[in-house]
């Protein structure tokens, strides 16, 4: 490959990964091309792309970004997953995949600076999506808030409901008795 073609990819590769802060890497050697299309299009559905890659010029192209780290991973075959809500979306997915297409080889993946090896895929697929941390959070703030509006709110309904009680005997004619 001429020197020119080589710079032409870079540049690819620098305009479409340049803004990436998280990616996985996988091995689609293997899988037959019925099988590919459906891979593709499956996860094209859930805005993840898949971009197969030349090893020398993404390890160079990733020099001095966040996705520096994958290029330990880069060896064989390659391709690069990206997209979605973020990468623990593109891990669940191609983890899901990977059940029913023996092939594909999951590498590893990096998200917040830290490097998923491809034992440690699937865990990263459990992990809870900025979204769902999110509402986490606000659950756990929330639940405490709630428990002290209950004990707020809880003996002014029981006055309320004493009061009702005696409203209700006195427009009867009952007598109230005194409590003591």
């Amino acid at each position: 490959m001429s020197k020119t073609v080589k710079n032409l990819i870079s540049k690819a590769y620098a305009n479409q990964f340049g803004d990436l802060t998280e990616a996985m890497i996988i091995d689609v050697r293997g899988i037959e091309a019925n099988e590919n299309n459906r891979l593709r299009s499956e996860l094209a559905g859930k805005q993840i792309r898949i971009t197969v890659v030349k090893n020398s010029l993404a390890r160079a192209t990733f020099k001095d970004t966040p996705l520096e780290p994958l290029g330990d991973l880069i060896e064989g075959p390659t391709a690069l997953c990206y997209g979605g809500e973020s990468v623990v979306n593109v891990a669940r997915e191609l983890v899901d995949i990977a059940k029913g297409i023996k092939e594909l080889e999951l590498k590893g993946a990096i998200m917040d600076g830290q490097l998923f090896g491809a034992d440690e895929i699937e865990a990263l697929s459990k992990y809870p999506t900025r979204e769902e941390a999110q509402a986490q959070v606000i659950q756990v703030v929330l639940g405490p808030a709630s428990q002290v509006a209950g004990a707020l709110v809880g003996p002014g309904n029981t006055i309320a409901s004493i009061l009702k009680t005696i409203e209700e005997k006195l427009e009867k004619g009952e007598t109230i008795a005194k409590v003591g």
